[in-house]
């Protein structure tokens, strides 16, 4: 049977919005292998393209220089460069999916209680075991993160409004405020313990090792790969969960991976960096803008936004107030704090 001419249009702006996808996909990737050049030579000590591919790739020497050089690039910029890129991406994906599990467009990963329950663990970690290397207490933070995401789920699961998104945004709300104030109480009487979380708080890719690196990172590998696979569950959910459930989506299922999900990305990446405010928030809405609300195209869009977002504030964190730097966090909060008043002001706030 031929097409007709109602159906030739159709599939005619399928193919040229899934093109346009596609390239915008690609300009992203390109926006962030730029980035991470551009990471790997500014700082207190500029570099030039040349010293940056001798810092990566020449072999050791005697010439100071040189060797300073390989130091700098090696042993700081290039786990940095790496942690903003895969803390930005598992923030960009968690807050796309949050945002479509509870269809609350101003929902971020710290609805989950994460953020507060990675502060708590790392002063009680502090405070208890006297820690004061990262390697060692952000196992504690990604504890925390993952104990207060169970927390959250399990009280949103129970009572007469199990399941509810409105439930699990209410839930996550009472224990990330418990958890804030747990924190303050234990901070306030260590002073390590608030010396450290004044620090840790601001969000920072700065002085962390592959040694933290690499294990955060394979829990963030696991949380994708839960992440891409609640993809069309999630497109179907938001249709309602009558309307999901009679096209025969496991619900509870969904949810459950998809919150399992969630807790790896930020929690790994929290515990890393310390909480990033609004980065999800943001990477959600400006994806959403430019693929629609197939979450399909939505949260790779949310991932590579948050991972060049993540990268280019780290950078401009290092050149404001140079030799000094500001903490990527803290840039990503005076962006994120008038993005989400202009939200707010425009009345954009739209269904996840």
């Amino acid at each position: 049977m031929g097409t007709t001419a109602l159906e030739r249009p159709t599939s005619r702006g399928t193919t040229q919005a899934r093109r346009r996808r596609v390239v915008g996909l690609s300009t992203l990737v390109v926006l962030l292998v730029i980035a991470g050049a551009v990471s790997l030579a500014v700082g207190a000590r500029a570099l030039s393209p040349a010293d940056v591919w001798h810092g990566l790739f020449a072999a050791p020497d005697s010439d100071q220089r040189l060797t300073e050089i390989r130091l700098i690039v090696q042993t700081v910029r290039v786990p940095r460069t790496v942690l903003a890129i895969v803390a930005g991406i598992a923030l960009g994906v968690g807050g796309a999916l949050i945002q479509g599990y509870t269809r609350n467009p101003i929902a971020d990963t710290g609805l989950l209680g994460v953020n507060t329950g990675a502060s708590f663990a790392v002063v009680a970690a502090i405070a208890l075991f006297g820690f004061d290397d990262p390697f060692q207490y952000v196992w504690f933070a990604f504890l925390g993160a993952a104990a207060a995401g169970v927390v959250v789920f399990g009280l949103a699961s129970i009572g007469r409004g199990a399941g509810n998104p409105l439930t699990l945004a209410l839930a996550g709300q009472g224990v990330a405020v418990f958890l804030a104030a747990m924190t303050t109480a234990v901070a306030l009487g260590d002073k390590e313990s608030l010396n450290a979380l004044r620090f840790w708080n601001a969000g920072s890719v700065a002085g962390v090792g592959f040694d933290v690196i690499w294990p955060v990172t394979g829990f963030i590998v696991v949380g994708l790969v839960l992440a891409v696979t609640t993809l069309p569950a999630i497109n179907l959910l938001n249709l309602g969960d009558d309307v999901a459930r009679g096209l025969g989506v496991n619900i509870a299922l969904s949810r459950t991976v998809g919150i399992a999900a969630i807790t790896l990305l930020a929690g790994a990446a929290t515990a890393a960096c310390g909480p990033i405010a609004f980065l999800g928030l943001m990477v959600a809405h400006v994806a959403r803008y430019l693929t629609g609300p197939d979450y399909r195209w939505l949260v790779p869009y949310a991932g590579l936004l948050g991972a060049v977002i993540l990268l280019a504030c780290d950078i401009v964190g290092r050149l404001v107030v140079r030799p000094s730097e500001l903490d990527a966090g803290v840039l990503v909060a005076l962006l994120g704090a008038p993005f989400f008043a202009v939200l707010v002001w425009r009345g954009k706030f739209k269904s996840a």
